[in-house]
């Protein structure tokens, strides 16, 4: 468990964090590609081994998680096509508990996303996150994804924190490791993102599964 008197300030990962990363991997693995093959008149794996090459070519960037330019370069709607499945957006375990206990320890709580701001509204539509959260940021707004050291800086600039007192929770090892490069003192790694897919072997940062593990009112007995 943490030492949360070392903590004073939360930073949270939104997709494969509190939400199940099932809807984002469904979404450009299986729902984009059907779409696109269906607009051209391509079969479905023509359709998805051209989304994983473009998609490959561009990870880690902001262009990656641009809604708009996915829009623009695929000629499809996406942020429409966003809302189609939109009963896939779930909450992972235990999320609700933790984001109400964080209020509880008078923690401050922020959302730093890659999402596009499309995609985030529409998530905190239908999740109500928002609720239980401070400020909520997105890469875009900053300029630069997580994975660069860039929106460290700038986040700092925009929302001042202690990075020695300071807790980041995340599913994407780059992000984490340009996290740690930045100085921020705890950090956490979600083993399952995606409730579909195998639980990860996790090495190289501190791991959990669910929140459930790392919340204060845990007693001893239910320790693993």
């Amino acid at each position: 468990m943490l030492d949360w008197g070392q903590i004073d300030t939360v930073l949270l990962d939104m997709d494969g964090t509190l939400l199940d990363l099932h809807y984002d991997n469904h979404f450009w693995m299986q729902h984009l590609p059907q779409r696109y093959a269906e607009a051209n008149e391509i079969s479905f794996s023509e359709a998805q081994a051209l989304v994983i090459r473009m998609t490959d070519e561009l990870r880690g960037t902001l262009d990656w998680y641009c809604l708009q330019y996915w829009s623009d370069t695929l000629k499809l709607d996406v942020p429409a096509m966003y809302r189609e499945i939109e009963d896939r957006i779930a909450l992972r375990p235990h999320t609700d508990n933790f984001l109400r206990s964080l209020r509880a320890m008078e923690k401050r709580a922020l959302l730093v996303t890659n999402a596009h701001p499309d995609g985030l509204q529409h998530k905190l539509e239908v999740t109500g996150i928002d609720r239980w959260l401070d400020v909520i940021v997105s890469s875009h707004d900053l300029g630069h994804a997580k994975e660069s050291s860039l929106f460290w800086h700038s986040l700092q600039e925009r929302q001042p924190f202690d990075p020695g007192r300071t807790l980041f929770v995340d599913d994407n090892l780059h992000v984490l490791g340009a996290a740690r490069d930045y100085g921020i003192a705890h950090l956490l790694c979600i083993r399952q993102p995606d409730s579909k897919s195998p639980v990860r072997e996790i090495t190289d940062f501190p791991a959990i599964h669910d929140f459930d593990e790392i919340l204060e009112t845990r007693t001893k007995s239910e320790a693993p």
